[in-house]
């Protein structure tokens, strides 16, 4: 009895340090005005959801968390944000733009969510459990959805990621071209590695 409550401490303990390392990471990554670094937090904020996913049995899609988007895309995010380089103006100075409005936004469509939510457990319609199959969740039964019920949502994700990364190599070639232009407009000789 002494060992079981332990186990549930000690799983208590593993998912509030996953959940506030989860919103930390998530604050880090909106805060942070250096992209690299937003990045990083990112993939922090990636693995704090492996974690969750992991306590809530789900195995295959702790690890294809891991996998897929802190490994793979998130190692193509940073390619994209090393290639682009930094940027020298700052989001936030002209004020309030779009972003404020849609963060705003954002912010008050998860509140109400949250509300409703927290009424209909309270009024009891949220009671009762669903019926889930022990093959739930499995490798097999994903892929089965993946490439059967979803396969257009999941091909039309991997044109936008891969477009998305011919878009940054697009953006930072075009940004190089004129940084080059701007050192030979005042005299400054480019220096390449090597050299």
């Amino acid at each position: 009895m002494l060992l079981a409550s332990a186990g549930n401490v000690l799983v208590w303990a593993v998912w509030m340090g996953a959940a506030f390392a989860c919103l930390g990471s998530g604050i880090a990554v909106v805060s942070f005005s250096n992209p690299f670094f937003s990045a990083l937090a990112l993939i922090g904020n990636l693995a704090s959801l492996a974690v969750l996913y992991l306590l809530l049995s789900a195995e295959f899609v702790a690890a294809a968390q891991v996998l897929v988007y802190g490994g793979a895309v998130m190692v193509m995010f940073l390619f994209v944000i090393g290639y682009i380089g930094p940027r020298q103006d700052s989001p936030w100075a002209g004020g309030p733009s779009w972003q404020v409005v849609g963060a705003v936004l954002a912010a008050g469509a998860l509140f109400v969510e949250i509300v409703v939510v927290v009424g209909l457990k309270a009024s009891g319609s949220l009671a009762h459990q669903a019926k889930i199959d022990s093959s739930f969740g499995s490798p097999s039964q994903i892929g089965r959805l993946f490439l059967t019920d979803h396969l257009l949502a999941f091909e039309v994700t991997s044109i936008v990621l891969l477009v998305a990364a011919v878009g940054g190599v697009i953006l930072g070639h075009h940004s190089r071209r004129e940084s080059a232009a701007g050192a030979r407009a005042l005299g400054v000789r480019e220096t390449r590695p090597g050299q």
